[in-house]
């Protein structure tokens, strides 16, 4: 098969960009415990088909999957209900752009956007027009300023505060 997988999902990242990826994963693993979903980081990769039929492998910085049984190895074929991409300047207008329409393409409930240059946290989800199309849209956008206002939308019980989101130290 001709799958399209985006040499930039693979390029490497600085220690903030991890540090964001590794404090989201801490803070939710544990809340996740005797549930049927997993959060994941950056090392697991969807294997989709867009609208035009054609393959594409994604690899999230950071997913929550409750749909678990279409695993094949370190693959999921089954769109995860939440993904997180931390920008970097390499990928920053694939996450804006090719990431979030596939994202909506397969109708993930929930994708943030985080800068850690910025401390931002853009809370995006989906819904359909009447056509039936769907469309991603923001929801809020997160900074230090209201950053009580920080909490996933589609698990309402997990936890992360922006304080521990952005605790990435100095470098």
């Amino acid at each position: 098969m001709d799958w399209d997988l985006k040499i930039t999902d693979l390029e490497g990242s600085t220690p903030e960009h991890s540090a964001v990826i590794v404090n989201f994963v801490a803070a939710v693993r544990h809340q996740l415990k005797n549930s049927t979903c997993y959060v994941y980081s950056d090392n697991v990769q969807y294997r989709f088909k867009d609208n035009q039929g054609n393959n594409k492998i994604v690899i999230p910085d950071a997913s929550i999957n409750c749909r678990t049984k279409s695993r094949r190895g370190n693959t999921f074929t089954d769109a995860p209900r939440f993904v997180m991409e931390v920008l970097s300047p390499s990928t920053e207008n694939y996450d804006r752009t090719e990431k979030m329409q596939l994202y909506c393409e397969q109708e993930i409930e929930e994708y943030w956007i985080v800068d850690w240059r910025k401390k931002s946290v853009e809370i995006y989800l989906f819904d359909f027009k009447e056509d039936g199309t769907g469309y991603p849209y923001l929801y809020k956008t997160v900074t230090a300023q209201n950053k009580e206002d920080l909490h996933l939308v589609m698990f309402p019980n997990l936890k992360i505060t922006f304080d521990e989101l952005f605790d990435i130290g100095e470098y």
